[in-house]
């Protein structure tokens, strides 16, 4: 579960206030065109990066 997060790079805003759950069972198919976040969005919920705002939960436990 994702609540608020938000990530900068620099002036640039990769990542604004994006809140999401997933639940057992259901898949989730990440889409867009380039540079608009997805490899950001993998990485945050990897753990390889933290988010400047926000929470992220993976199975009831903050990461």
């Amino acid at each position: 579960r994702l609540v608020s997060v938000t990530k900068r790079f620099g002036k640039i805003t990769a990542i604004n206030n994006l809140d999401l759950e997933i639940n057992d069972g259901e898949y989730l198919c990440v889409l867009g065109p380039t540079g608009s976040g997805k490899t950001t969005f993998l990485r945050l919920i990897a753990g390889v990066i933290k988010p400047d705002e926000g929470e992220i939960h993976i199975d009831g436990e903050l990461v």
